[in-house]
């Protein structure tokens, strides 16, 4: 037995992860390291249980940031038509559509460097009219403040997504607008004001595996790990600096759910961008891995996701159902 078979199976709940133990777990063989990923995930969820989000951009474009994978930035061309703000009802009703294909959770994305705070009062009514039709609510809007963290806290929200991206090391290749410390802040602030964090990263951007291990470390050794982490491949798309990037081995990407789910075994990990250039066979394999989340509908933001009768149909080959989306410890 290889040294790297022999690491001790354990689904504790750690924030002392080192590196070498880390790229150790990716180093496995494959069979390996499911089976740790498929027994820390029975240890802490029903193994055939998905939960289900959906997410609507409710202001699209026009952006500050140079985030090389976005279409949304205003540096690229990417014929992106940007959109202000959506009127309430538009968005109300998006989630209404939402919960009766089977959402559990409603996620509003705005293409923000930082909200203003009239914006903010505005996505409260959001969170509030979504809450009143029995959804949990999460956004995305960029860097916060303390005051407007706590508006969004006061106004019911329940998760906060604010991905990290990748590694610190690698970040500067992808984003140099806004620095890794700044996303640590905001996710900070949004742990202190008692909102659920919504946290992860975007893999096929060019980086190594040691950066991919680095990214879950970071996530793991959190003082609390993020109750949700989306696992996104990257989409790429024209007039988007990465556009043209080579494509990541799918089976890497599989190792990377494995990965998260043995670092943070009660988070839910989530299959976000990138599903619809997968294979059913390689989403069966991420939901063996440890993947008990998805998002539903035919957009994510602005790029394709699989149509939500695919979705459905491939629940019922695999023999999943949709189900709550407590956090497992909460």
């Amino acid at each position: 037995m290889s040294a790297c078979s022999a690491i001790t199976l354990s689904v504790a709940m750690r924030h002392d992860w080192q590196l070498s133990e880390v790229l150790a777990l990716f180093s496995l063989p494959f069979n390996d390291l499911l089976f740790q990923a498929q027994t820390a995930h029975r240890a802490n969820f029903d193994p055939n249980e998905v939960q289900i989000s959906s997410l609507l951009s409710i202001k699209t474009g026009a952006c500050s940031e140079d985030c090389g994978y976005c279409p949304q930035s205003a540096r690229y061309d990417s014929d992106l038509k940007p959109e202000a703000l959506m009127p309430i009802a538009e968005v109300l009703t998006a989630a209404q559509r939402a919960k009766d294909q089977g959402a559990s959770r409603f996620c509003m994305g705005a293409a923000w460097r930082q909200p203003k705070d009239k914006d903010i009062v505005r996505v409260v009514e959001m969170i509030q009219g979504v809450k009143a039709l029995g959804l949990e609510t999460c956004v995305t809007l960029g860097m916060l403040t303390d005051t407007q963290t706590l508006a969004l806290k006061e106004g019911g929200l329940d998760y906060y997504n604010h991905n990290l991206d990748t590694s610190e090391d690698y970040y500067s290749e992808v984003i140099t607008t806004r620095t890794y410390q700044d996303r640590l802040d905001t996710l900070d602030r949004v742990r202190d004001a008692g909102i659920n964090v919504c946290c992860g990263g975007i893999v096929g951007m060019g980086e190594g595996q040691q950066d991919r291990a680095k990214l879950l470390l970071q996530l793991a050794n959190m003082p609390k790990h993020p109750e949700s982490v989306p696992i996104n491949m990257l989409v790429q798309v024209e007039g988007t600096p990465l556009m043209g990037t080579e494509a990541l081995d799918p089976l890497e990407f599989v190792r990377t759910i494995a990965v998260a789910r043995i670092l943070m075994p009660s988070s839910r990990v989530r299959l976000s961008a990138g599903r619809n250039a997968m294979t059913d066979e390689m989403q069966a394999l991420c939901f063996l891995a440890g993947a008990n989340s998805i998002f539903y509908g035919d957009k994510l933001l602005t790029t394709d996701n699989p149509m939500t009768v695919h979705d459905q149909s491939l629940f019922k080959r695999l023999g999943l159902y949709s189900g709550g989306s407590s956090y497992a410890n909460a």
